[in-house]
């Protein structure tokens, strides 16, 4: 399996970067980032893109891929709807068309979050634009589209946030993060599990699109 990762320099995409590199059956990896994710790995490729609305210029590089793993994601604090719209759903959806277009075999993962509002209409921002997201990703013409919505997440094998604040935070309250992935499936999961199970979807399917954290766990 061919693998295109977006945000490989975010937790949740070091994580997931991580799993791929570690699984015999990903054959390579591509990671799409503006900055390099320090990780150096023979399956490993990176493209340097700052434009993230216009793959014009890397298109013959982004074809003959099986699955995408979206990671690419920013905090809606402080910001107002216009421009969480922007970052959310216009970046998603112009890297989800241009890859439905070259890869229609593909299998696309978007990391969403608990809470998103599939109804679009519900008082909360941004789960109303994750929703709107969510729903035009599933009406792309990929060969399956899934809907990863995390609670919390524990980072493990030396990922870390890329929040300064957040830091210390995680390193404080590891072994209470580690007892809730333990006794509260459906409230918190491991950047490995969130690894493991976008590899599983993508490998053999799963029977609904959406994902909560229990179902990432079960996989």
């Amino acid at each position: 399996m061919k693998v295109i990762i977006f945000g490989t320099t975010g937790m949740v995409g070091q994580g997931v970067l991580r799993e791929c590199l570690v699984d015999p059956g990903v054959e390579s990896v591509l990671s799409i980032a503006r900055r390099p994710c320090r990780r150096q790995d023979p399956k490993l490729q990176e493209i340097l893109h700052d434009d993230f609305l216009d793959y014009s210029a890397i298109e013959s590089r982004l074809a003959g891929y099986d699955a995408c793993f979206f990671c690419l994601g920013v905090s809606s604090v402080g910001m107002n709807a216009e421009r969480y719209r922007h970052l959310t759903y216009d970046l998603t959806m112009a890297a989800a068309t241009t890859l439905a277009r070259l890869n229609p075999g593909m299998v696309f993962t978007y990391v969403s979050g608990r809470g998103t509002d599939s109804t679009e209409r519900g008082p909360v921002m941004w789960a109303r634009v994750k929703g709107k997201t969510e729903n035009d990703l599933l009406k792309l013409p990929f060969k399956a589209a899934y809907m990863f919505r995390p609670a919390g997440i524990q980072p493990l094998h030396g990922v870390q946030s890329n929040l300064a604040w957040a830091k210390p935070i995680y390193a404080v309250t590891a072994p209470l993060l580690a007892l809730l992935v333990r006794t509260s499936p459906k409230s918190m999961t491991t950047t490995e599990r969130v690894g493991r199970a976008m590899i599983g979807v993508a490998r053999d399917g799963y029977p609904k699109p959406v994902l909560e954290s229990e179902d990432i766990n079960r996989f």
